[in-house]
Parts: structure tokens; sequence; C-alpha cells
């Protein structure tokens, strides 16, 4: 029997149990924070010293994280199905690396890495191993205080969407994990999915504000609702 390809989006829903804030609930880091200044490039130009102290406190929280059975479930899918020769493109608007440590090969991060830094003049993408400073210089060109996080903020452009663009119209099936439904142009992704024919479930803590675009759906802890889901996609394929 022939595998689907499919196409997975993964959310800060997926992330939660890790012990890393979603953004939108009534808790959500954004509550804490003016998201106008830590989350744009206005707030960058205005005060980057405290644009760097806001990641640098994410990435402190990013080092004590570690993935949940969610995270391990989606990697054991994948290494089914590539064994099988089919295909799972894992995308993700978390900028954490939990997928990686869970042992995903290759997860898209539309939304950047919290790991790693940006230089705003060059354009350099480096891992980043400790905080980031105004005194640090740019490993490529030189400049001073120039270093960003590598991740991308309100009003800027998500990452690889053309590759995005292509996996999801070579999909059979497209599944939502852990996204509020709220955040674009991810949000547009099961829309773009069900105009090309193809299947797409939810899975959730609760529905997400698109869920009514949703052929079928499972509600529930991502560490529970993701591995019984993915224990009947591999017994499927045996």
């Amino acid at each position: 029997m022939a595998l689907p390809n499919i196409f997975v989006l993964t959310g800060a829903g997926v992330s939660a149990e890790s012990g890393l804030s979603t953004f939108r609930d009534k808790d959500g880091l954004w509550t804490q924070y003016p998201l106008e200044e830590v989350a744009s490039i206005q707030g960058y130009e205005r005060n980057p010293g405290r644009v760097l102290a806001f990641y640098n406190l994410r990435r402190s929280k990013l080092f004590e994280a570690k993935p949940n059975a969610a995270h391990f479930a989606l990697a054991q899918l994948e290494a089914a199905w590539a064994a099988r020769g089919a295909i799972i493109t894992l995308c993700t608007q978390n900028i954490d690396n939990l997928h990686e440590q869970g042992g995903s090969k290759r997860p898209i991060h539309m939304h950047g890495e919290l790991s790693k830094s940006r230089c705003h003049d060059c354009g350099d993408v480096r891992i980043a191993d400790g905080d980031l400073l105004l005194t640090l210089g740019c490993m490529a060109c030189g400049r001073i205080g120039g270093l960003r996080p590598h991740v991308v903020w309100f009003g800027e452009t998500p990452l690889f969407l053309d590759e995005i663009y292509d996996a999801l119209s070579t999909a059979d099936l497209f599944v939502s994990i852990g996204t509020s439904g709220a955040v674009y142009p991810a949000a547009g992704f099961v829309s773009m999915a069900r105009e090309a024919g193809v299947s797409t479930m939810e899975i959730n803590l609760e529905p997400s504000e698109n869920a009514d675009a949703f052929d079928s759906a499972h509600y529930g802890k991502a560490s529970e609702a993701v591995p019984a889901w993915v224990a009947e996609m591999i017994a499927l394929a045996h």
C-alpha cells in the first residue's frame, strides 16, 4: 500500500508541555510584554537592548526545555515514512529546537530559530552560543551592535514559503498540531490544502479559530493526542 505524503504544521501548543510559554492563551508570553516593542523591527530599532534582553530570556528558557512525547512521536512517524519512501514534511511556527531534539531530521522553521543570530546589516546567520549583546560584532562583516535573533517578527515575511507551498501542493494529508489558527500565512495553509484536494486534520488542545476548515479533528494534550494518531498511522502502514 502506498503511504500518503503528509504535511505537518506545528505551533506553540506542541511545545507547551515542554515548559515553553504559548503566546495567545490568557497566561501567554505576549500578555506579559508589549508585542510591538519586542517582536517588530520598529521596536528593535527603538530599543535594541530591550529586544535582545527579551530574547536572551527566551533562549535561557529554551535551553532548559526538553522534547515531549509529541515531538518524539512525529520523529517516529518521519522515520517510518522514510523507510517506505514516503514523505513527511514537518513545518513549524515554533522558534525552539525541540523537534530536532526529538529526532526530526529537517523541520522547516518558517518563523526562524531562536538558537541562531542574524546580522541586521549583512544577513549572516549562525548559531548563537550565548546571549546577544550590543557589544558583539558580526563574524561576517565585523559590524558591532547589529546582531539580532534569527526570528521572524510581526510584519516580516516568513521563511521558506516557496518550499512550503510546493510541499503543500503535493501532500495527500495536511495535519495542523497545536496551532491557534490566528497567525497568517500559516493559518491559511488549511484552505490551500483543501483547494488542492488534500485531506485536512486538526490535533489541538481545543478547537482553533479556523477549526471549521478541517475535515477531522482530535482534541486533547499534544503529548497524548499526537502519539495516539502516530500509532494509528504506523499501524495502517503495516
